[in-house]
């Protein structure tokens, strides 16, 4: 992974007109940058599947302020949204990193991993550029770009807020697959969050191929312990 990080535009807003979420990108397509992309991430929490990436690239003729925070709307609105971004003119793309890897090099660093491959994979599906990234979040993405990290920024950002869909859909259908080939776990229903049923489940079957095995909740019941999934968490509050 690269270690150089571009230093960030200082063009943030104190405050953004009510109800357009566009603003940011906006701001920043009249100081010239052409390929403004929001990037977000779903699947910190569980304890079981990737962590998966979005990074989106509206074009001029896109709705923007259909986009909203992927954790406001309901499972049947995000797939329309979602249906409706790959009918767009929008460059998408998407990155994803699975439990293995996420045990060996933490969820933090998988989460910008992720995020990384999104928009490189933006990049080599559609052809488009990011030349500056909107980054949900207090971390910056590992690439030689100028970015600027937004708190809450799916409400902030119409770009990250579709990114934020982008990944959250693509992550709950992957868990769909995964409940095809270990149904025993239920994946289809709690998509790898610790929910009770889920914990009990890991007690009474032991962890699947696809449980982050470096996680509390799971690495109790393997046989191999590292660290522990409190710790994980952790990071992702201490930015450095």
């Amino acid at each position: 992974m690269p270690r150089k990080q571009a230093t960030s535009s200082s063009f943030l807003l104190s405050s953004i007109p009510d109800g357009d979420t566009f603003t940011y990108e906006r701001t920043l397509k009249k100081q010239g940058f052409l390929h403004v992309a929001g990037v977000d991430e779903a699947g910190r929490g569980p304890l079981a599947g990737p962590v998966v990436a979005g990074c989106v690239i509206f074009s001029s003729t896109c709705d923007t302020q259909a986009y909203q925070d992927s954790k406001k709307v309901t499972a049947r609105k995000r797939n329309i949204l979602f249906d409706e971004l790959h009918s767009s003119k929008a460059a998408l793309g998407v990155g994803i990193v699975e439990a293995a890897e996420i045990d060996q090099i933490n969820i933090l660093q998988a989460s910008l991993l992720a995020m990384q491959r999104a928009v490189q994979d933006c990049t080599q599906c559609t052809g488009r550029a990011a030349d500056f990234l909107l980054v949900d979040g207090t971390f910056k993405v590992p690439l030689d770009l100028p970015q600027q990290t937004l708190t809450k920024g799916e409400s902030k950002s119409a770009s990250i807020a579709a990114a934020s869909i982008i990944a959250k859909v693509t992550r709950d259908r992957l868990m769909g697959e995964y409940h095809r080939q270990y149904p025993q776990y239920n994946f289809q229903q709690h998509k790898g969050y610790p929910t009770k049923t889920h914990r009990a489940l890991i007690a009474e079957l032991g962890p699947s191929p696809i449980h982050r095995k470096t996680f509390k909740g799971v690495r109790e019941f393997c046989q191999e312990e590292r660290s522990s999934g409190e710790e994980q968490i952790g990071l992702w509050t201490n930015p450095q």
